[in-house]
């Protein structure tokens, strides 16, 4: 029942929505999108340099390997293309002709040379040798050489051969893991006790030790190379091998910065379970400090790899003895002018090992040395 006195019920209208504030400022998509264009703008612009940078960097090693499988005559040839290739010849009645890209009838078209001359040279058809000579008015020096695919991979049976390469190749690898090895292990020990232990002037020596790096090599040269006479050392891998069981002040220094980020708490975890110090460095230090470790030996097997200096001063006259630096150096003095695609052979193979040696340890050696870096 409805009561006349109750009045009637309305229907109910939309709320309005409140005017914002005059204060108050909406969203500019305009603004947003200009700023994402810039952002975009800015990470391909720095993209680009970035790959150009790399491409600049990567060239020689680029030139290297494309010249490893160049035969000496394209070397020698100024007008030769990039690319590994040979001119193009043809057997033409028991002779052997160059052919050449001869401009005739308003185009260019492939021509064997038959007959050299000053003023005027005569070529032959490659197409059709049954076809009567072609004689062409001009200089044949002029002329451009049809060049046709052909990589020389004889350089690098040549340089094998040449040199004795699998026993350079050997006296390297035992020299690079020798001298890695006690870098490890001593730089390892030393790093250790700077960052863990405890003793009056550790500060200063650690000073010193940090000093030594700007210490050139030449100033230590004479007298070390002085004392390993006396000692009898020269003529073997003694000099190469043992100074690195006494570690270097910048490997010490990577990882004693490292060792530095591992929380305390973990060593006095250990020493409530009854480890002394060494066994907390096998058991808890070393198994969280594989990165810097791996990039330590990285650099110190390129270094060891690469060296030239110390093998030549000490395994003078021990053909024997000496690595591949040494043996690639010898081999360039004899053939560099005649063959310099052997020589580059040669060295692209002596890079393979440590390139591959970074790949396959890359990550890691990242984040070796990204967390070196933090700040302790």
């Amino acid at each position: 029942m409805v009561r006349l006195d109750e009045p009637a019920a309305t229907p109910a209208t939309p709320a309005r929505e409140e005017p914002a504030p005059s204060g108050s400022r909406l969203p500019r998509r305009p603004r947003l999108r200009r700023r994402t264009a810039a952002n975009a703008g800015r990470s391909f612009t720095l993209t680009f340099i970035g790959v150009v940078l790399l491409a600049a960097f990567l060239s020689p090693l680029a030139r290297s390997a494309l010249v490893s499988i160049k035969s000496p005559d394209q070397v020698s040839q100024a007008s030769s293309p990039v690319w590994p290739a040979d001119p193009k010849v043809i057997d033409y009645q028991g002779k052997s002709l160059t052919v050449y890209a001869v401009p005739l009838d308003g185009g260019e078209r492939d021509l064997a040379l038959l007959t050299k001359g000053r003023a005027s040279s005569t070529f032959v058809d490659p197409q059709d040798l049954a076809a009567a000579p072609i004689t062409w008015v001009g200089s044949w020096r002029s002329l451009t050489p049809v060049w046709t695919f052909a990589p020389q991979l004889s350089n690098y049976t040549d340089v094998w051969d040449q040199v004795n390469f699998p026993r350079l190749l050997l006296n390297t690898i035992l020299i690079a893991l020798i001298s890695m090895l006690g870098v490890l292990v001593s730089c390892t020990l030393v790093a250790y006790a700077f960052a863990r232990f405890r003793f009056p002037g550790r500060n200063l020596v650690f000073m010193l030790v940090i000093a030594t790096i700007f210490l050139p090599s030449a100033v230590t040269l004479i007298p070390t190379y002085t004392i390993f006479v006396k000692i009898g050392w020269v003529g073997t891998w003694l000099p190469l091998l043992v100074p690195a069981f006494f570690a270097n002040a910048y490997d010490v220094f990577l990882l004693r910065q490292y060792l530095m980020t591992i929380p305390r708490e973990m060593d006095e975890a250990a020493a409530i379970d009854g480890a002394g110090p060494f066994r907390t460095l096998v058991s808890v230090i070393l198994p969280q400090a594989w990165p810097v470790i791996i990039a330590v030996g990285i650099f110190h097997f390129v270094y060891s790899w690469n060296d030239f200096l110390l093998p030549t001063i000490y395994l003078v006259g021990h053909e024997d003895l000496v690595p591949l630096s040494v043996g690639l150096a010898h081999l360039s003095g004899l053939h560099n002018a005649q063959n310099p695609g052997m020589i580059q052979a040669g060295t692209m193979l002596t890079i393979l090992i440590p390139i591959a040696f970074f790949l396959l340890f890359q990550r890691m050696f990242v984040r070796g040395i990204v967390i070196t870096g933090v700040e302790k």
